[in-house]
């Protein structure tokens, strides 16, 4: 978790058994003790720690490695990548994956649409939702934008590989014995509701930042430049990307004002109604159960099926549904959808 005084702690925790909420608190903080006391995030980290149990604040010195460590690694990893399933967040921290599953539950999160949210949205989160949902059910009643919407979103595809390990010496001699190794790739892609535009697999071990997402972002124009000249030629670009980092860096932000892509508005927390989250990738998710892929060549043979059998009409319906979405959002008070 990130390092702020121990005095500050105490207050965060003061307002936690207050039940105010984590921004509400870091506001007040901050009026008080200076506008660098203390950020949101790290404000929403230590509330995630008191949700799931642990209360200690104190810089005492510890032996070993305290499962209160391990707390604070399981929220660290759900903030990094809301996509990331249970079992990968158990074994990549050598825990036992109840224990993952009863922190994450403790700490307010659930899964909706393969992504972790708060169980129970703030206020604050629940206008933002009504009123952006509002706000885009009018615009597109008066200027329909979403055949000129491009979304772009990341997935995780998952791998197992065969590796030899050694049996112990019997009679007959040492055999090798094969286990399974899982590894991930991740898939960036850009789509619309013609179908898809762009989409890059990231090796093992290569991650997204600011840098790496603005060069796919100038692949992408030449992209959109050979399949929808229309919108480069009228810059007409309607972008929709997740509301996590890196995509909201100052260079990211800068480098869509250079494109003069207009970027979509999207509440945080709110997978069901990112056409990526509640549409593509559960089909897509769909169409890898089942099915074995042993390598990184198997991953990219199998996503270059699906998007090749997929018709026009597959696309269109994920993107023309929004409207529908943000009316249900609006008529549950902004509550998630089922």
């Amino acid at each position: 978790m990130s390092e702020i005084s121990e005095k500050i702690r105490y207050v965060l925790q003061f307002y936690f058994d207050n039940r105010w909420n984590a921004s509400k608190a870091c506001e007040k903080i901050c009026a008080v003790y200076g506008d660098d006391a203390l950020s949101q995030s790290t404000a929403r980290k230590w509330f995630a720690r008191f949700r799931s149990g642990n209360l200690d604040v104190k810089d005492a010195p510890r032996s070993g490695r305290p499962i209160t460590d391990k707390v604070d690694e399981i929220m660290e990893k759900v903030q990094i990548d809301r996509h990331i399933s249970s079992h990968d967040i158990a074994r990549e921290l050598k825990i036992n994956h109840n224990t993952v599953l009863n922190h994450l539950h403790k700490a307010g999160y659930k899964k909706k649409i393969d992504v972790w949210v708060p169980h129970e949205l703030s206020e604050k989160s629940l206008i933002n939702r009504i009123s952006i949902c509002e706000s885009l059910l009018k615009r597109n009643e008066i200027e329909p934008f979403l055949n000129r919407m491009i979304v772009s979103d990341e997935k995780w595809i998952t791998y197992d590989t065969r590796k030899r390990s050694w049996s112990e010496t019997d009679e007959k001699g040492t055999l090798p014995k094969p286990e399974l190794t899982k590894k991930k790739l991740m898939l960036c892609i850009w789509w619309d509701c013609k179908g898809i535009i762009h989409y890059e697999l990231l090796r093992p071990g290569q991650t997204i930042d600011s840098n790496l997402y603005c060069q796919q972002l100038l692949r992408l124009k030449e992209e959109i430049r050979k399949k929808r000249p229309e919108l480069i030629d009228n810059n007409h670009v309607v972008f929709h990307y997740d509301s996590t980092k890196p995509h909201t860096s100052l260079m990211t932000r800068q480098k869509l004002r250079d494109l003069g892509w207009e970027v979509l508005m999207h509440p945080p927390y709110s997978p069901d109604i990112a056409p990526s989250d509640f549409y593509l990738f559960r089909s897509l998710q769909n169409s890898l159960s089942g099915i074995k892929l042993s390598s990184e060549e198997d991953c990219e043979k199998h996503l270059h099926q699906y998007f090749k059998d997929k018709t026009p009409d597959f696309y269109s319906e994920g993107i023309m549904g929004l409207p529908n979405k943000w009316q249900k959002v609006v008529n549950k008070n902004g509550q998630y959808l089922d």
